[in-house]
């Protein structure tokens, strides 16, 4: 049997010396924490939970850094004393995590290599709770994200598109990190951070994510909150727990957007638009060109993070009011593409709309960067093969259709024809394993990051009925809720 015993972050108590969860959390199988402590023969934990922690005299500890080498560690120990090896006592391991080890901690990786009928857990209180009772908030329609090992950027977006986030933090995304990257997008955010939570230094402080950025923070920081202040408390009860749901419908009919002069992307172009570009949860899509911003939109509701770049004054105005009519953040840029593209975080998919003289150097530019797709549209067939240029050039797997709809529509006499509207390309480039477009790093600080030249692949694209792109979780290795262990 391995106990895994959270500590760290729940009620000061005895069980694992200066601090954990009550001893008599729960009742079930298998001795109680402070019990299964003390007869441990073998201890797995980060040297600051060995360190605060009761060890009974002889057993065995193993210090957590990478995963791997403790797994093999207790693995050794347990055939070893089942193998008999000098008449010692039964083994009997524990580890020690902090939190919820269940919760993006070490619980995956044990029942993963031992089996689940082999581990006695005892949780001890979230930290992501404990933030968020020490915020005053609910916390049943948040999206958790943990950073510790992982993409940060994902985190980043998340912060960016949804009105309650708790990110896990971890190397590369700790609350300076969060804040620089959310400072100048115009999206009303504000950060809690949550130091040493439930220890006696522990602290909770109210910042705007600039505020944050110019802060030097030092470990060990629990749990970054991420809210828009106006809707921190929910409006209504909830049934499901997490973010936002998925929408029930998408490709909008035109009539959902406020537009000028029928400047609108069609709900078929958008359609097949959206299932290229595969937005989802963790991702930062571009609409360039954006017009009224419908693309954005959509692509914010499917929960990704949007940024709309317009020349227009008049129509970063209409974004922003779809936007807003619609309850999502869109990210909106005053320019004219290329060039407002440079300080823009990398993309994951991109959309294109329009034409123009300088098309195929915008196109060249956002493939350049894109980590998954580029998805163009246009009228004009003259501009066809440069378009087909420029992101075949950029290392893009291309492909395109001209795409013509005719919609029914009412005659006298209660008849219905077929009213045809304008024929339109739509070209798309993706990203292959072996190609150069797109780079990796925190969002904010495009082209400083490595440029390894691979592409995302854990997202799929609109092959399964509902809206397009699904999110691949992948767990954390650690003990602690995402933290470093």
């Amino acid at each position: 049997m391995i106990t895994v015993i959270g500590a760290g972050t729940g009620t000061v108590t005895t069980y694992t010396g200066r601090g954990g969860t009550p001893a008599d959390a729960a009742a079930g199988d298998g001795p109680a924490p402070a019990e299964a402590l003390a007869r441990a023969t073998l201890v797995v934990g980060a040297r600051r939970h060995l360190r605060d922690a009761r060890l009974p005299d002889g057993a065995e500890r193993v210090v957590l850094g990478p995963l791997a080498p403790a797994l093999d560690a207790v693995e050794d120990h347990l055939s070893k004393s089942r193998a008999g090896d000098g008449g010692r006592r039964a083994p009997r391991v524990v580890v020690l995590a902090s939190g919820d080890p269940g919760f993006f901690g070490i619980v995956r990786a044990l029942a993963e290599r031992f089996g689940p009928s082999a581990l006695r857990v005892w949780p001890s209180v979230p930290s992501v709770a404990l933030a968020f009772a020490r915020a005053g908030l609910s916390w049943d329609d948040a999206v958790v994200v943990s950073a510790h090992g992982r993409d940060p950027r994902t985190a980043v977006n998340l912060c960016r598109a949804h009105p309650k986030t708790a990110v896990l933090t971890g190397p590369g995304c700790g609350p300076a990190d969060l804040g620089a990257a959310l400072a100048h997008t115009g999206i009303p955010r504000v950060l809690v951070v949550a130091t040493a939570l439930g220890g006696a230094g522990e602290q909770v402080e109210r910042l705007s994510p600039a505020e944050a950025a110019e802060r030097t923070w030092s470990d060990p920081v629990s749990v970054v909150l991420c809210f828009d202040p106006a809707r921190a408390v929910p409006s209504a009860q909830r049934a499901v727990a997490g973010g936002h749901p998925r929408p029930a419908v998408w490709a909008l009919p035109e009539e959902e957007f406020e537009h000028r002069d029928s400047m609108v992307t069609k709900y078929e172009v958008r359609a097949l638009a959206l299932a290229r570009m595969a937005p989802g949860p963790g991702d930062l899509v571009w609409d360039v060109g954006a017009g009224s911003g419908s693309v954005a939109v959509e692509c914010a509701r499917l929960g990704a993070a949007a940024v709309a770049v317009e020349q227009a004054a008049d129509g970063v105005g209409r974004i922003r009011a779809n936007a807003a009519a619609h309850g999502v953040d869109v990210q909106t840029v005053h320019g004219a593409a290329p060039d407002a593209l440079a300080q823009l975080p990398d993309p994951d998919s991109v959309f294109i709309g329009g034409g123009g003289r300088r098309l195929p150097a915008v196109v060249a530019a956002c493939a350049r960067r894109a980590r998954r797709c580029v998805v163009v549209t246009l009228a004009a067939v003259d501009r066809v093969p440069e378009v087909r240029d420029a992101l075949n050039g950029a290392g893009l797997r291309t492909e395109g259709v001209l795409l013509n709809s005719s919609r029914l529509a009412p005659l006298p006499g209660e008849v219905t024809r077929l009213a045809a509207t304008n024929p339109v390309f739509v070209l798309w480039g993706t990203a292959t394993s072996s190609g150069t477009s797109g780079t990796s790093g925190v969002p904010g600080t495009p082209g400083t990051a490595e440029t390894s030249g691979t592409s995302r692949t854990s997202r799929t694209t609109g092959d399964t009925p509902g809206p397009p792109g699904t999110t691949d979780t992948l767990e954390n290795p650690g003990t602690c809720e995402g933290a470093a262990p």
